[in-house]
């Protein structure tokens, strides 16, 4: 992937700075002094011409949960890189807080999850066929208030049904559907709420007629250990979990997506965008646009299972897709 020129520009400048002074060359020399000003001056001139140097401050929220201190720290550094003064605020609180706090300007962005904001933002229960269509209606209704979806992110994280690769090589299952070849003896495992609410197991019942013979409950971040000790034979899950990186569960497909559309959406005040220019929405997009499923599932893993720093793993990541400069090698 090329770099951006502002990107590479960085790593330049970077470079100078650590440039070792000539042996010889004493503090008070003048050509340390030459070196030194030259130096500093390149930085300066660097720091100026980024975009989004001298802009207003910013500050953007995310949930409290991994994969949310993921995207938090993911569009936090990839704007900086780009020179915005950015506060990440974490764990912005209930949903109706958060949309207030877009519309006061307590908050500059925060990334939802398209069918969270068509629900519980927008008050449409309607059931879209396609995230596009999904997408068009919340993005009509953030413009009437004043805001904007920017683009979404390849993945969607939303419920799913889990088994064990074992089990479903077992009993041929590819799709939720298929689990009404096993109902008469299956168990399904997953928070109380899940069996009552009607995005959970009322819609896979309604959207494929599977009713397992049990229902189990189990607490959040203990599906995976119920599903490999055989307390269960499949399980609710968030399709994005770390989890699913290992080669021993198998999400099943959704194909008349029961569950709807998760696809996070950064959502920005209008005057925000005016405010930040272009390369504030760019940016968004641009880290938005390299988050496919295996990417945020392999970002989850890494924090929760491999229990990494969100920052420090969102960092290596931006640094290896060229949208924040890698640092100069020490000599």
């Amino acid at each position: 992937m090329n770099r951006p020129l502002r990107v590479r520009l960085l790593a330049l400048v970077a470079a100078t700075v650590s440039i070792a002074v000539p042996a010889g060359c004493g503090s008070g020399s003048a050509s340390h002094s030459t070196a030194l000003a030259t130096t500093t001056t390149t930085a300066a001139v660097a720091t100026a011409t980024l975009p989004g140097s001298g802009k207003p401050p910013v500050t953007i929220g995310d949930k409290n949960f991994t994969e949310q201190f993921v995207l938090g720290q993911l569009y936090q550094q990839a704007l900086q890189a780009q020179g915005f003064d950015v506060v990440l605020n974490q764990n912005i609180g209930p949903t109706a807080v958060t949309f207030q706090a877009l519309q006061s300007g307590r908050l500059s962005m925060y990334p939802e999850y398209l069918g969270t904001w068509n629900t519980a933002v927008a008050s449409d229960q309607r059931q879209y066929g396609t995230a596009q269509s999904a997408y068009a209606a919340g993005q009509r209704f953030a413009l009437a208030h004043q805001l904007r979806l920017m683009k979404p992110t390849p993945f969607s994280d939303v419920d799913g049904i889990a088994v064990t690769v074992a089990y479903a090589n077992k009993n041929r299952l590819a799709t939720i559907g298929d689990l009404a070849n096993v109902q008469g003896t299956l168990t399904l495992g997953g928070p109380p709420q899940f069996q009552q609410i009607p995005e959970g197991l009322p819609a896979v019942r309604q959207a494929y007629g599977v009713t397992p013979t049990r229902y189990t409950p189990v607490d959040v971040g203990s599906q995976y250990g119920a599903l490999d000790n055989g307390t269960v034979q499949a399980a609710q899950v968030n399709s994005t979990d770390g989890q699913l990186q290992d080669g021993g569960y198998r999400l099943l497909s959704d194909p008349e997506h029961a569950f709807g559309w998760g696809n996070v959406v950064p959502v920005v005040p209008l005057k925000v965008l005016a405010a930040e220019g272009p390369v504030f929405g760019r940016t968004l997009n641009a880290v938005s646009a390299l988050l496919s499923t295996e990417v945020i599932r392999k970002l989850n893993y890494d924090v929760d299972l491999a229990h990494q720093d969100p920052a420090d793993v969102a960092k290596r990541f931006l640094e290896d897709n060229g949208l924040i400069p890698t640092p100069a090698p020490t000599s």
